[in-house]
């Protein structure tokens, strides 16, 4: 159960510092939102690893046999936070929880596809019925706005 509730507190977290970072990003604008993102993240990792007093000397020490292609990564976060900054605040808070947790399982069966060669039917119904469920309801709202401008 503990870690049912720690899945779900993570995912809380993922939603609100989008949230937050889009704000962030629509007062100071994208690019210093990403940099206070990256900065609040290094400087939290930095924490969390003084805390837990975990032996990063150790492993600097190998960086060089790391290939560069490895380091990619974080011009690839720098790019999804920066486009979440400019996207988030356009989309509904639901809508972006929603497509975040379809994208999760979409790459979730992608990896096990990859890695086992075999995928679960249920997720792969279950990823199809979500993103059915979105575009219907996205389907819904734009007749609802239309509905609302033609009543004005």
């Amino acid at each position: 159960m503990f870690y049912i509730l720690l899945a779900l507190f993570s995912g809380c977290l993922v939603i609100l510092s989008m949230v937050f970072n889009s704000q962030l990003a629509k007062r100071i604008g994208v690019f210093r939102g990403t940099l206070v993102n990256y900065a609040a993240g290094l400087l939290t990792t930095l924490a969390v690893i003084g805390i837990l007093q975990f032996p990063i000397l150790t492993y600097t020490k190998s960086l060089g046999r790391i290939p560069f292609w490895a380091f990619c990564g974080g011009l690839l976060g720098v790019a999804v936070v920066a486009a979440s900054n400019v996207i988030i605040p356009k989309v509904a808070t639901v809508y972006v929880t929603l497509l975040t947790f379809t994208g999760q399982l979409l790459a979730g069966i992608i990896i096990d596809l990859i890695a086992s060669g075999a995928v679960s039917p249920g997720k792969v119904i279950g990823v199809i019925l979500m993103i059915a469920g979105l575009a219907y309801n996205s389907y819904v709202d734009a007749i609802n706005a239309k509905n609302e401008l033609l009543q004005e």
